[in-house]
């Protein structure tokens, strides 16, 4: 049965968590919907549990104010994340065979390069290999 699509008053720390367990509980269409309903235009995300957590989360952080300022802050010092694979090295190569083809890739400064063409991650460098989307990290073997 579909989950009712909750219009509830979150002052009350009980009603908050009745709908977080409802979120929890939603196909992907009622959490778009209810993202719509509170926040405009959902994100185009197509994973169902990331978009669960990112609308509970940010229900929550209306409720309680969010990340605190140091928080923030230190969240600001870090910047942003290299690539995964970089931390390999400039000049690293990455190989593999796929469908009978050896496949390599090299780490440079700006990202991966196979065939004479740059991408920004090992996502879309697996992508440009395989056609379809693949996490690039475990594509090349670096995670399990």
């Amino acid at each position: 049965m579909p989950a009712q699509s909750p219009t509830l008053f979150l002052d009350d720390p009980d009603q908050l968590e009745t709908l977080i367990m409802q979120i929890s509980d939603m196909d992907l269409e009622a959490v778009r919907a209810l993202w719509q309903r509170r926040y405009g235009p959902p994100p185009t995300l197509r994973s169902l549990p990331v978009m669960r957590l990112q609308l509970a989360w940010r229900i929550q952080a209306d409720r309680f104010g969010g990340l605190d300022a140091a928080t923030r802050k230190a969240l600001a010092r870090v910047g942003a994340t290299e690539p995964e694979g970089k931390q390999l090295g400039i000049g690293a190569r990455l190989s593999r065979n796929w469908k009978g083809k050896k496949i390599e890739v090299v780490v440079e400064e700006q990202g991966f390069r196979w065939e004479d063409e740059l991408y920004p991650s090992l996502s879309a460098t697996a992508r440009a290999i395989t056609g379809i989307r693949w996490n690039g990290p475990r594509f090349f073997g670096l995670r399990s």
